[in-house]
């Protein structure tokens, strides 16, 4: 494969990597990071396990002078990568053109994460318009769904594989961020709590630490849930005015926590950019994100609906 080099790039570069072998995926990605190090550029992999060891070695090394991390770890949940993995490393090195590979979907991943990421790759376009950075997102066309492929192509404005490097006929991030703007199904045993003025935060805190012993979940997570609540609650009632309810349920590997109310999250990056200098406020969701294994947000004309789920010690 001739391996589909950016050669010291302007502005924002997105391209989706198609590879169907570890040959294609490293006679692509080797190139790019060590031709990027030679011209003093930071670099930077997150990508799972597996591949990270794979790229690792390849490397050599050069693996010394890229930050390495595992995206089954960093990643768990889709909506902190924008700002604790893409946007941490990019805006630590602003004086020039900045490499990252991010594989942020992989066989692994789940039906119910599925959506969160295919969401977080259209709106990694907005979240670095403008910046000096390329950000390459491989996907494994050998195990990877038809539709994931389809997606990748309508989130990426550009394609690599093993031809060489083009345009997406396909890119619209817009409308995969739209549709897979769906609400979840809640389960008939949910408990049910509604919350009208921040006197009812006790009742929730109670009622989390409650469901917490009874599905098992560890002290550690236990206090990250309530905090989790109490962001999602306030943030709900700060916006809204108009009360909330919250429902709590436990699935087969999760304990689930909802809130829903009348507003509309207008702004779909909202708990996925990292702080910026000086501001106050404003860190609920994103504090959320933190926390959290998943987040799936639905929002539309009559409420949003944020669902976290925190994984069960099996």
């Amino acid at each position: 494969m001739t391996a589909p080099v950016v050669p010291s790039p302007g502005g924002f570069v997105h391209p989706a990597l198609f590879y169907g072998s570890d040959e294609e995926y490293l006679g692509a990605l080797v190139p790019f990071l060590t031709e990027g190090l030679a011209e003093a550029q930071p670099a930077a992999v997150a990508v799972p396990g597996a591949r990270l060891r794979l790229l690792r070695d390849a490397l050599g090394a050069a693996a010394d002078n890229v930050l390495m991390l595992d995206m089954e770890v960093a990643g768990r949940n889709p909506g902190r990568i924008i700002a604790t993995v893409l946007r941490r490393f990019a805006d630590a090195h602003r004086s020039g053109h900045v490499r990252i590979v991010g594989e942020p979907i992989w066989a692994g991943r789940t039906e119910l994460e599925y959506p969160a990421c295919a969401q977080h790759e259209a709106l990694i376009n907005p979240a670095f318009a403008g910046r000096d950075v390329t950000i390459v997102c491989p996907y494994d066309t050998r195990a990877l769904d038809d539709h994931v492929l389809t997606d990748a192509l309508a989130t990426h404005p550009t394609v690599w594989d093993a031809t060489g490097r083009y345009d997406s006929d396909h890119y619209a991030p817009d409308v995969v961020v739209d549709r897979y703007n769906q609400p979840l199904t809640v389960a008939p045993d949910a408990v049910d709590l509604p919350v009208t003025t921040t006197n009812g935060l006790r009742d929730v805190r109670r009622l989390v630490a409650d469901q917490a012993r009874l599905s098992g979940l560890d002290a550690d997570r236990t206090a990250d849930l309530e905090l989790i609540a109490t962001e999602l609650v306030v943030n709900s009632l700060r916006h809204t005015g108009a009360g909330c309810r919250v429902r709590i349920w436990r699935d087969e590997e999760h304990l689930v926590f909802a809130v829903e109310d009348h507003g509309h999250l207008a702004d779909p990056l909202a708990g996925r950019r990292p702080p910026e200098p000086g501001q106050h406020g404003g860190r609920g969701l994103l504090l959320v994100n933190q926390l959290a294994d998943l987040v799936r947000t639905h929002t539309g004309a009559r409420g949003t609906t944020v669902t976290t789920f925190l994984r069960l010690t099996r």
